[in-house]
């Protein structure tokens, strides 16, 4: 594949409505050795980028930058020390900012290949969303067959791919959605709660009278004390998210110390129940070379997932990179299903 002749890029200006995204157009970087050059084939809108453009996001870069979490792309160019054999492959990229661009740079140590005939916004769609699901399910919570699950945002891009592993993997799962999203839930076998019909936990106690095995909370603030509340003798909880302090002014730290907080105080009572507040970066903490051995073998075992048809991609919608902030708009609506996706 020949290198395109210009790089177009999104970039977050400051603390901007989705309009007051930009578009950069410039030359097309080179690989420096140890990386590669990938030509974006699809790239995502996550929670990430609805924080980051409030200036919100515990840990985003100063204003302004290029965001993008995740990419799958196919390799133009390898630099110094990477087999050239990576050339003209499919790879998906975990990389917190840039993905919002034609051609991205990343480390070859972070990229891992798509498998033949998954298309390329489906493979999107599963990065992140499905890195996350995976390790939070079967890393963190270790979910086994037979047990009962709570999975709030069960139509959200994380959401709708954990209740599709947690049924594969055997297990009972209530999810939360607002009601014009019950239809599709119960189509992939998931008892769905209407968290705007009021007492969320008192519909989930009614489906669940001895309390759930895990919860999965993205949602933050008081949903977390709620969360906490409804596990079983030795369930778990896993807060990922502060969704509901996502307008809120003030320090974009407090929201989450707040839930590590609150997760350190629990850990210490003695009823064999456990919480964790689950990061996808966390595990760099434990050596970077560990942390991609276990992103690599966790987001194989997602795509095999998907192969054996045991999870369907949620792709809310298709849009250019030009549109962007159409894009950014529509996934921050609460209207839509799955991810919405950003091609060239």
């Amino acid at each position: 594949m020949q290198r395109a002749a210009q790089l177009v890029e999104v970039v977050l200006p400051g603390r901007v409505e989705p309009e007051g995204l930009e578009l950069r157009y410039g030359t097309v970087p080179s690989a420096g050795p140890g990386r590669v050059v990938i030509g974006m084939e699809a790239t995502g809108v996550s929670f990430a980028e609805q924080q980051m453009r409030r200036g919100r996001y515990f840990d985003q870069p100063p204003f302004p930058f290029v965001p993008g979490y995740d990419l799958v792309g196919t390799v133009l160019e390898t630099g110094e020390g990477v087999d050239h054999a990576l050339t003209g492959k499919r790879v998906a990229a975990l990389v917190k900012t840039g993905g919002w661009a034609s051609h991205v740079v990343a480390d070859a140590a972070d990229v891992v290949e798509v498998p033949r005939g998954v298309e390329a916004a489906e493979a999107e769609a599963l990065v992140v969303n499905g890195l996350t699901a995976w390790q939070m399910l079967h890393r963190t919570a270790r979910v086994r067959a037979g047990q009962t699950v709570l999975v709030h945002g069960a139509n959200g891009g994380v959401g709708s791919v954990l209740v599709q592993l947690a049924r594969a993997a055997g297990a009972r799962v209530i999810g939360t959605a607002s009601g014009r999203h019950h239809d599709t839930l119960r189509e992939l076998g998931v008892l769905p709660v209407d968290y705007r019909a009021g007492d969320v936990p008192a519909r989930v106690r009614e489906a669940a009278p001895d309390g759930v095995d895990a919860v999965f909370d993205h949602v933050g603030g008081r949903s977390v004390t709620d969360s906490w509340r409804l596990l079983a003798p030795g369930g778990t909880l896993v807060s990922y998210g502060s969704a509901a302090t996502r307008d809120d002014q003030g320090s974009k730290q407090w929201p989450v110390l707040k839930i590590l907080g609150r997760v350190q105080l629990w850990n210490l009572l003695p009823n064999g129940r456990r919480a964790h507040f689950y990061n996808v970066w966390a595990g760099r903490a434990f050596g970077r070379d560990r942390f991609r051995a276990r992103l690599r073998a966790d987001l194989t075992q997602v795509f095999a997932a998907l192969q054996r048809g045991e999870v369907t991609p949620r792709i809310a919608a298709r849009l250019p990179l030009t549109r962007a902030a159409e894009a950014l708009r529509l996934a921050e609506s609460g209207t839509v299903v799955g991810k919405v996706v950003l091609m060239p």
